[in-house]
C-alpha cells in the first residue's frame, strides 16, 4: 500500500517540483498538496495522509501554527517539516510538537523522499548540521539573556526585543499596556545602562548580545 502524503509550500513552483519528485516513486502517492496552512489542516482531515511534508513558512497559519493545532486534535499525521532555514526555537518547539523529520531545503531531492520513507516507518530524520546551528544560536541567545539580565530587567529586555523588532513607541505603549510617556523612560534608563544613544544603537547592542 503506497504511503500517503500530503504536500504544504506557498510556492507552486516547489508544489510542481515536489509532486513530480515523488510522482516518479511507486511506493508515494501525493493525495493533496496546500499552499497555506488552514488549506493542510482541511487536506489531513480530509484524506487522514500518512506522512505530512509542510514547510515552515506559510500565510494563513505559519508551519509551526498547524503542527500546534495537528498536535491538538491528535490528528496522528507523521510530519516533515521543510524549511530554508531552522531556528534554534522552532527546533525545539517543532520537536514538542511531535515532528518526525526536519529537511532544509537546500538538500538533495533524494534526501526528501528518504525522509518521508524513514519517518513513514517509524524513525526520526534530523538534518544534523541545521539543528547543530540552530541550536548553538539558542544557546548564544540564552547566554546573552544571562548576560542581560545582570544589567536589564526582563521588562527592559522584552523593550529592547520591541525596539529591535521595528516597533515605535505607540505600539509598544499599547503591547505593553502602559503610557507613551512611560515607555520613553524606560527607553531613557535602557539607553543608560547599555550606553546607547538611539533606537540604532540600541538594536545593534541587541543584535551583539544575542538578545534577538
Amino acid at each position: 500500500m503506497p504511503i500517503r502524503l500530503v504536500l504544504v509550500d506557498d510556492h507552486p513552483i516547489v508544489l510542481d517540483g515536489l509532486e513530480s519528485l515523488f510522482r516518479l516513486e511507486s511506493d508515494i502517492r501525493v493525495v493533496a498538496r496546500c499552499v497555506n496552512g488552514e488549506e493542510a489542516l482541511t487536506a489531513v482531515s480530509r484524506h487522514r495522509p500518512d506522512v505530512l511534508l509542510l514547510d515552515l513558512r506559510l500565510p494563513r497559519k505559519d508551519g509551526l501554527a498547524v503542527l500546534r493545532e495537528l498536535h491538538q486534535k491528535k490528528l496522528g499525521v507523521k510530519v516533515v517539516l521543510l524549511a530554508a532555514v531552522l531556528e534554534g526555537e522552532e527546533v525545539l518547539e517543532a520537536f514538542r510538537l511531535g515532528v518526525r523529520g526536519m529537511v532544509l531545503k537546500e538538500q538533495a531531492p533524494q534526501m526528501v523522499v528518504r525522509c518521508v520513507r524513514r519517518v513513514h516507518a517509524g524513525d526520526q530524520w534530523v538534518e544534523k548540521q541545521a539543528c547543530t546551528r540552530a541550536l548553538h544560536a539558542l544557546l548564544d541567545r540564552e547566554a546573552g539573556e544571562s548576560a542581560a539580565a545582570s544589567i536589564l530587567t526582563p521588562r527592559e529586555i522584552q523593550m529592547v526585543r520591541m525596539v529591535a523588532g521595528g516597533l515605535r513607541n505607540k505600539e509598544m505603549s499599547e503591547k505593553l499596556a502602559i503610557s507613551e510617556g512611560t515607555v520613553k523612560i524606560h527607553l531613557h534608563h535602557i539607553y543608560q545602562k547599555l550606553k546607547v544613544e538611539n533606537r540604532v544603537q540600541l538594536t545593534l547592542c541587541a543584535q551583539s548580545r544575542k538578545l534577538v
